[in-house]
């Protein structure tokens, strides 16, 4: 399976893709350039380019990343630790391989540059990331249930996202 049909797979939400994914040691440097990409997406979206604005840019893309990989760490500790079913054996790598084309959503926030289509744009991308981290996670922490991959989630993007928030708040760069 190559990269890009991994990226179409896991943008629709395919099961067997997040299987291959799972157990292919080879796609973890392609899992971390798609979590690479889209924060850079969010960053280029959220209009980071703009002239003047190169420590924003900077910024945002380095806190996408950064809650990417919170989300992923509080969704390890909770789905594998806090609330796994009896068949749920944890394995880091699958994991993070997982998670990190279950971003692939957040490439789409590059479309934000666009006026008037930002704010849609980044909740639908949103939504539509915790969607496929929901499938990345049941596949990848063998749940029987939706459910459990969903609860697992939202617990993991609400400290994620609080962490961001705070963080950027406390040092993110000055609005003028």
């Amino acid at each position: 399976m190559g990269f890009l049909y991994r990226v179409m797979g896991s943008a629709v939400l395919d099961t067997a893709t997040c299987e291959e994914i799972e157990g292919n040691r080879n796609a973890t440097a392609q899992a971390f350039l798609v979590v690479l990409l889209a924060s850079l997406a969010t960053a280029v979206g959220l209009g980071g380019l703009e002239p003047g604005h190169p420590v924003s840019f900077a910024f945002v893309s380095i806190l996408a990343l950064l809650t990417w990989a919170i989300w992923s760490v509080v969704i390890f500790h909770v789905g594998g630790r806090l609330l796994p079913e009896p068949q749920t054996r944890v394995d880091v790598g699958e994991l993070l391989r997982t998670l990190g084309f279950a971003a692939t959503p957040g490439l789409f926030q590059v479309f934000g540059v666009v006026p008037g289509v930002r704010a849609p744009l980044f909740i639908l991308t949103t939504i539509w990331m915790l969607a496929s981290m929901v499938v990345a996670v049941r596949q990848a922490l063998d749940y029987s249930t939706i459910a459990r991959a969903l609860a697992v989630c939202a617990i993991g993007w609400f400290l994620a996202v609080g962490t961001a928030l705070v963080l950027g708040v406390l040092y993110g760069p000055t609005l003028s």
